[in-house]
């Protein structure tokens, strides 16, 4: 076997063992908070954009049908972690934003974790900083297509009693 072909099994197992301790991390957190991982998720990608979005928008970025994206946001509404306000394009759909003071309650959690992977970051080169942000946005992409794609061909629910 070459060294490549070795180096590359070596990533696919570290990525897979990584996925696995951050699916893991994900819930233990969400656990915390008292919050559904994919909640927690929603948190996170919504604290990302630089504005209120569309559910739509919340639906694209999550993987989830519509439907489920505005039960999300409902759950989120409820829990006092986002708020719906009025688009001010188009007064007849609502956009949605982290609530406030979200940040610092969510912010508190990630402290200790937070910490700890910036160590990790921090044993790094900026050089191969540089390498490994551009693996993470090429790998995510990957996985956002990718999810796009298994559930492209997903069969629908049949109507109750049908």
């Amino acid at each position: 076997m070459s060294n490549r072909h070795e180096l590359l099994e070596r990533i696919i197992a570290e990525s897979q063992r990584h996925y696995a301790a951050y699916a893991l991390f994900n819930q233990a957190m969400a656990d915390r908070l008292g919050l559904h991982p994919t909640d927690l998720q929603c948190v996170a990608l919504l604290d990302l954009e630089a504005g209120p979005v569309s559910t739509g928008h919340i639906a694209r970025l999550t993987g989830l049908t519509a439907g489920s994206a505005s039960r999300l946001v409902d759950r989120l509404e409820k829990a006092g972690l986002a708020v719906r306000e009025t688009d001010p394009e188009d007064r007849r759909r609502s956009l949605v934003r982290l609530a406030p003071g979200v940040r610092e309650r969510i912010g508190q959690a990630w402290d200790t974790p937070g910490r700890a992977y910036g160590e990790v970051l921090r044993s790094y080169t900026d050089a191969e900083l540089e390498l490994i942000a551009d693996y993470l946005r090429r790998a995510t992409q990957v996985g956002f297509d990718q999810a796009r794609h298994l559930t492209a061909d997903r069969p629908q629910a049949a109507p109750p009693g049908a």
